[in-house]
């Protein structure tokens, strides 16, 4: 006789899914509630806010260094800071983790916040490398077909914002606005969500992006409040990102806690 045969039941549907993380329903207030937050949170242990803001405001300098030599590369290169930006961030999450678990944060235990995740942090800064590659050559190529070979603003920004460069300012922002969305919604929360759930990059990357594409009102806010408080920063000689910059990524903790469903 033939032994019978028993049936496992189905296995469950895989709970990171991309399309099955529960998203909560954001309120249009909430963004500020997340700078407030964050200001708590760089409060509470500010050396460690201010090494992560040394950090944002070097790589502003590095930048003007660029454009006194080669300008084409500094426009290219700019989109540097939302490559850098997320990965400089994450030590700013961990102490933001820390803190939300009654643990000390330490500076070394920040700085190293990526080393349990280097695999899913490398695919994920892939994907961010070649999106900012492209748009580096994009934005080249803008620069080179808007003037007549290589121009000299001799250092000077204002020459490049000359009434005379409209259409290439236009052009050029409308490019940048594109890659810069598309950086932004694959972002917006992936990391700090990596770091907490110990999910894959793609998984993070989706969730993110279905957050901006459902909430984009919400979400859309949060993006110019972002923008404007780091433009605001870099006016007097990038020296606003000391604390601006990691405000704004213990801010972004709080909004991917805010925003995802607790497990």
């Amino acid at each position: 006789m033939s032994e019978p045969q028993t049936h496992e039941p189905p296995a469950p549907p895989d709970e990171s899914s991309p399309f099955t993380i529960k998203l909560n329903p954001l309120g249009w207030l909430q963004p500020f509630q997340w700078l407030r937050l964050g200001w708590k949170d760089f409060l509470r242990h500010p050396g460690i806010g201010l090494f992560y803001g040394f950090c944002f405001m070097a790589m502003g300098w590095g930048l003007l260094a660029v454009y006194k030599h080669a300008p084409a590369y500094m426009l290219a290169l700019s989109a540097g800071f939302l490559l850098m930006g997320p990965f400089l961030c994450m030590g700013l999450y961990q102490v933001s983790l820390r803190l939300e678990r009654g643990m000390a944060p330490d500076l070394g235990d920040s700085i190293l916040a990526w080393e349990s995740h280097m695999s899913q942090m490398a695919i994920f800064g892939t994907v961010l490398l070649i999106l900012e590659m492209v748009w580096a050559r994009a934005a080249l190529v803008i620069f080179a077909v808007s003037f007549d070979g290589m121009p000299d603003f001799s250092g000077s920004i204002t020459k490049l914002l000359s009434p005379d460069n409209l259409g290439f300012i236009i052009t050029y922002l409308g490019v940048g606005a594109v890659f810069a969305g598309l950086i932004y919604a694959i972002s917006a929360i992936s990391i700090p969500m990596m770091l907490d759930q110990q999910v894959d990059a793609i998984t993070a990357g989706l969730t993110s992006l279905r957050l901006v594409l459902t909430q984009t009102g919400v979400m859309l806010l949060w993006g110019a409040l972002i923008t404007l408080l780091v433009v605001l920063a870099m006016l007097p000689g990038f020296a606003g990102l000391l604390v601006v910059g990691p405000v704004l990524g213990h801010a972004s903790w709080h909004a991917y806690r805010a925003a995802v469903a607790a497990e």
